[in-house]
């Protein structure tokens, strides 16, 4: 059974590892540990054990933005970010939210249609030869 949690710094040590293992550093520690501090940051647990995470802002145009979301790889496809991002949309503290990924990410692309975000532009020059989609949807 799963379930959905505002993040505690208890919990930095093992969302810190997800991204380590899906990014391959820790690159990402004081980002994730501000967003904690700041309950910006929102995990999902199967059982006792965290399977991935969801960080957001309001700093988008005054919009929510997920920076990101996160699912540990060996748990990929079993439906998480959806969970991830239905939550987060029920509790968004703005009525339009955006993110992103890259063109290259088709998985990501397709999560983002499930969950009826839709396209809102590209941003180029992020990644080289990768653009960046930006995706929308209202509450």
């Amino acid at each position: 059974m799963e379930h959905l949690v505002k993040s505690q710094l208890n919990d930095l040590e093992e969302i810190v590892k997800i991204d380590i293992e899906v990014i391959g550093s820790d690159s990402r520690r004081k980002y994730i540990k501000k967003a904690i501090e700041e309950d910006r940051c929102i995990a999902i647990k199967k059982e006792s054990t965290l399977v991935g995470f969801l960080i957001y802002d309001t700093h988008f145009f005054g919009c929510s933005f997920i920076s990101l979301i996160i699912i540990k790889p060996t748990e990929r496809r079993k439906g998480y970010a959806t969970s991830l991002m239905e939550y987060f949309i029920s509790i968004s503290p703005t009525k339009k939210i955006f993110s992103s990924t890259n063109k290259s990410n088709i998985r990501m692309q397709e999560v983002f249609k499930a969950n009826g975000f839709i396209q809102s532009g590209f941003v180029e020059n992020l990644d080289d030869g990768d653009p960046e989609i930006v995706y929308f949807k209202s509450t």
